[in-house]
């Protein structure tokens, strides 16, 4: 069963689902919850120098070495990213989230807005029951040829929550087979359609990101 908007609510209230920092009004939807991007990013680095000279480096899950293969990048809220054509980069988001039910699950799916905007947000997987922490996100600039800025605190990608047909234990929640888990108006002619307020949009610009939460905070 999927949660709707009341059912995020109580379970808001019971404690059983937690965001750090709070919700804001915008990001509570009729059976959804949007999240924001955070100030965090990592890049995949593409060559290093070695004693064999300027070296390719290639992403290899089972080289036991475990060689740094992402530069990071740590932002300001105010801040922007740019992303180059065909450029992949890791995101994370910018609230934590705590799933403390034994029965709710949750899946990461992107918002439509971010996909027609050239970017793709993968559907970035399950977010196991008994989960806290961030989130990773994939994002990639699709277009050939446009730059594509994002800021940290904008919306990006929705949670919807499941309940599960039984509880789990904390045991077999952490259990991943045999092994345990790794971790408003639209600009007229621009093709990404409905866009978000501006009372949203002008305070993530500026980097307040503190004051949108404050100022639209949610009762539950």
């Amino acid at each position: 069963m999927i949660l709707s908007k009341t059912d995020i609510l109580s379970r808001l209230k019971e404690g059983e689902i937690t965001f750090s920092p709070a919700l804001d009004g915008f990001q509570l939807q009729p059976h959804a919850v949007d999240l924001r991007l955070g100030t965090e990013f990592h890049i995949p680095k593409t060559w290093e120098i070695t004693k064999y000279g300027r070296q390719a480096i290639s992403i290899d899950p089972l080289d036991s070495q475990k060689k740094k293969n992402f530069e990071k990048v740590e932002l300001k809220m105010g801040q922007f990213f740019e992303l180059l054509p065909k450029e992949a980069v890791i995101g994370t988001t910018y609230e934590q989230i705590g799933l403390h039910a034994k029965d709710i699950m949750c899946v990461l799916y992107p918002r439509s807005s971010i996909n027609r905007r050239g970017l793709s947000v993968a559907l970035s997987g399950i977010v196991d029951v008994g989960y806290t922490g961030h989130l990773m996100i994939p994002i990639v600039n699709n277009t050939d040829q446009q730059i594509i800025r994002i800021y940290p605190g904008e919306r990006v990608c929705q949670l919807v929550f499941h309940e599960i047909s039984s509880s789990l234990t904390t045991e077999e929640a952490l259990l991943h087979g045999l092994t345990q888990p790794k971790y408003n108006k639209a600009v007229k002619g621009f093709i990404a359609g409905k866009s978000d307020g501006r009372a949203e949009i002008d305070l993530i610009k500026a980097g307040k990101i503190t004051l949108l939460k404050k100022k639209f905070s949610i009762k539950y």
